[in-house]
């Protein structure tokens, strides 16, 4: 079994070890709960005061803002069902198409039919000319776009969006899941409504958070106590809220604009490597502005039977077709879809997805796997059947 090169980090990025050693840490040093009057309480109840006052700060909004929840699929539930519960009955809100499906699942379960769907062009980015057309019959009361999207690692322009929102008078939504920790957080928290998690960046599964508008109450999705100033019952994760906001301080640390640059290089070179040697390739949103740590190729027709992943696997990449929360249907990607690629074409999509520890030897050894199971598939193309 050769040496496992990870691709993945899109779906989940392994912890890093400062995020590791702060949840050990705070597993050991700070075992009360945040609700208890004791010392021990108290002490897990700073520590958690603390952290909600470093991510508001990276995020550029006040610690009040921030609620601790599971994950981002809660967080983006928790949104919609409070925004169900508090918008004018008769407002619809604009969603893009290419959300993750944990956010267009829970706005179609908590809207229905007051949801509009956004398209987006063959770029992969949302169709603002839709949106200016749209306005003119009808004024949403929230408009819903992704910062960065998972299964291509395109960049929405969430910052002119939230300008656009705001000189309208309507909230704006943006789940920033995969751009944390990877391109700098400073400004998101002056958007209205974020949705973010920590196992994207290098910190634990299981832990996420919301950052709300500064005025108005937030209607609890979790219902039993009085956690969170009453916005979300459980008792909080200490130890991962702890460690998810010390990955991303971690990462934040990392960014500056010549490393970003040299690794969406790095990635480049990749791409322009894997189009010159596999005909028949193609870059999805190659003109796009994208995440530095993302590529996701339209592969080479072959037989069917091939299935890239499993093969990459073998060759010791771990690699996905898109999102890891809906790679395992048979169905086309939504996204892939919205970008209007025919089912063929979508089912020819791999996902590549690097992390802050890929090099460029990684990169250099993904593309010779590509190659090598691309002319192994080829040399059995072209074998003489075995006669029965």
């Amino acid at each position: 079994m050769p040496l496992l090169h990870y691709f993945d980090h899109n779906a989940t990025a392994p912890m890093s070890p400062v995020a590791r050693q702060v949840w050990m840490n705070a597993a050991q040093e700070l075992p009360g709960n945040p609700s208890s009057l004791h010392r021990i309480g108290s002490r897990a109840d700073k520590a958690l005061e603390d952290a909600r006052q470093e991510l508001a700060s990276i995020l550029g909004c006040t610690p009040l803002d921030v609620v601790w929840t599971s994950s981002a699929s809660e967080s983006n539930n928790a949104i919609w069902y409070h925004l169900s519960q508090t918008l004018d009955p008769e407002k619809t809100v604009w969603v893009s198409a290419i959300e993750h499906p944990c956010c267009l699942d829970a706005a179609r379960h908590w809207l229905g039919d007051r949801c509009r769907w956004i398209p987006v062009t063959t770029t992969g980015q949302v169709d603002v000319s839709w949106m200016e057309a749209n306005l003119e019959t009808q004024q949403p009361a929230v408009v819903c776009v992704m910062a960065a999207n998972n299964e291509t690692g395109i960049l929405q322009p969430w910052e002119t969006l939230h300008a656009w929102c705001q000189s309208r008078g309507i909230a704006f939504f943006c789940d920033v899941a995969q751009w944390m920790g990877r391109l700098p957080a400073q400004g998101l928290g002056q958007v209205e409504w974020l949705s973010g998690c920590g196992h994207k960046h290098g910190g634990p599964k299981g832990v996420g958070f919301i950052k709300c508008p500064p005025k108005g109450r937030f209607t609890p999705l979790l219902l039993g106590g009085p956690q969170e100033m009453n916005r979300r019952a459980g008792t909080e994760n200490v130890a991962g809220i702890l460690s998810m906001v010390a990955a991303l301080k971690d990462r934040e640390s990392s960014m500056t604009s010549d490393t970003l640059e040299e690794r969406a290089q790095w990635r480049n070179d990749f791409e322009n490597k894997v189009l010159r040697t596999l005909p028949g390739s193609r870059v999805l949103g190659e003109c796009a502005k994208r995440l530095w740590n993302t590529s996701t190729l339209l592969m080479p027709e072959m037989d069917c039977r091939m299935r890239w992943v499993v093969k990459l696997d073998r060759q010791g990449f771990a690699v996905s077709t898109g999102s890891a929360c809906s790679s395992g249907q048979e169905k086309p990607s939504h996204v892939m879809e919205a970008m209007g690629l025919t089912p063929n074409e979508a089912g020819r999509v791999v996902r590549f997805s690097a992390g802050w520890e890929t090099t460029p030897n990684d990169w250099e050894g993904l593309h010779q796997a590509l190659m090598a199971v691309y002319q192994a598939a080829q040399r059995a193309e072209v074998a003489p059947k075995k006669s029965r």
